[in-house]
């Protein structure tokens, strides 16, 4: 286990500790009334769709400048947990704790339910299935199975049963993360979509709170809640190269062995430079290098915490909700608290690599 180090070199070191810029970051306009669960990209333009606990999906449009005007939404039965989008861009997915997922044809702006579950459902995405005549949607639901849907059907095409409640996954080419309750990690290879093509105890010692595929999906990274986060690689041929730290964690004034240590809500990987971002309910985010095991830039608090991140299809923003995460459950809960959505616009040197590449993430 290691710790992200600085910089063998002045200048990067001092690039590293010098607080990032957020005084240019714009505020979304006409954001959600509640909570925002889930942020996600459009893959192939400058749209953005945020998921809310006032039981909506809203995809809203974004400019070069992060002016920001809405297009349409998804109304739900509950709390919205998750939001994703096709390959295409065509369709926008959300599902949460109405057991219920519906997709949004921006084609012909229908909206049908395509998929249930006996309980909420917490996350989902679409995956490249070997085989498959049209997309295919996996959702990963609190009755702890995995379900993978063809849009054309009414029932489930496959499932796998996990061995707890499923709290995150993610996907990349034919990988498919999956981290559920007790800490289990499972792996699954596309090509074979019906059984776990690995099963780990993840490396983190507390919850699993967020896992996130490397862009070259040779991987993945695990956030916990108590501020660490892992980089695990598929293949035992890799496993040298796996490691964690420590992040999300402040020590108070005039004291040396306590520190107040934060959920890592959110981990995004940049789509050009593999670099990534953790962001969690400290309020403050950071790029990363892994490959170098560094810290490219911190970012001072925002002034609440930070449920969800994204960058768009280009790197060039970076998007970030500032609202309650409910870590601390619904009694901490306060109309006082921010709920906003944030876009930060990427600098050139602010998620570059500082290594060489290597072909990794």
């Amino acid at each position: 286990m290691s710790a992200f180090s600085l910089s063998n070199t002045s200048s990067a070191t001092a690039q590293s500790n010098t607080p990032g810029d957020i005084s240019k970051d714009v505020v979304l306009t006409n954001p959600p009334e509640d909570s925002i669960s889930d942020v996600a990209f459009s893959p192939t333009h400058d749209f953005l769709a945020l998921a809310s606990w006032d039981k909506q999906v809203r995809i809203y449009e974004i400019s070069a400048t992060g002016e920001s005007k809405p297009q349409a939404k998804i109304d739900h039965e509950g709390p919205v947990l998750t939001c994703c989008w096709s390959k295409d861009g065509t369709k926008v997915i959300g599902a949460g704790a109405d057991k219920a997922a519906r997709m949004l044809d921006l084609q012909t702006n229908a909206t049908t339910q395509v998929a249930e579950h006996a309980q909420p459902i917490r996350c989902a995405r679409f995956v490249e299935v070997s085989g498959a005549a049209g997309p295919i949607l996996v959702t990963g639901s609190w009755d702890k199975t995995v379900k993978y849907w063809d849009l054309r059907q009414q029932q489930a095409i496959a499932n796998i049963d996990c061995q707890d409640r499923v709290y995150t996954l993610d996907s990349k080419n034919k990988l498919l993360v999956i981290g559920t309750a007790d800490r289990y990690i499972n792996i699954v290879n596309l090509d074979q979509p019906g059984k776990f093509y690995k099963t780990l105890q993840s490396p983190l010692k507390w919850q699993t709170r967020v896992v996130s595929c490397f862009t070259d999906a040779t991987g993945f990274a695990v956030g916990s809640i108590e501020g660490r986060c892992a980089i695990q690689y598929v293949e035992e041929k890799d496993a040298s190269a796996n490691f964690s730290f420590k992040c999300h964690r402040q020590t108070p004034p005039n004291t040396r062995d306590i520190a107040n240590v934060f959920s890592v809500n959110a981990i995004s990987f940049h789509p050009e430079h593999g670099t990534f971002s953790t962001a969690g309910s400290d309020g403050t985010f950071h790029f990363w290098d892994g490959n170098a095991k560094h810290r490219l830039k911190g970012y001072p608090e925002v002034g609440g915490t930070i449920s969800a991140t994204a960058f768009n299809r280009t790197g060039s923003i970076f998007a970030y909700a500032v609202s309650y995460d409910w870590s601390k459950g619904y009694a901490a809960n306060s109309p006082q608290l921010p709920n906003k959505l944030m876009l930060h616009p990427v600098q050139p040197d602010e998620c570059k690599p500082r290594s060489k590449p290597a072909g990794k993430r």
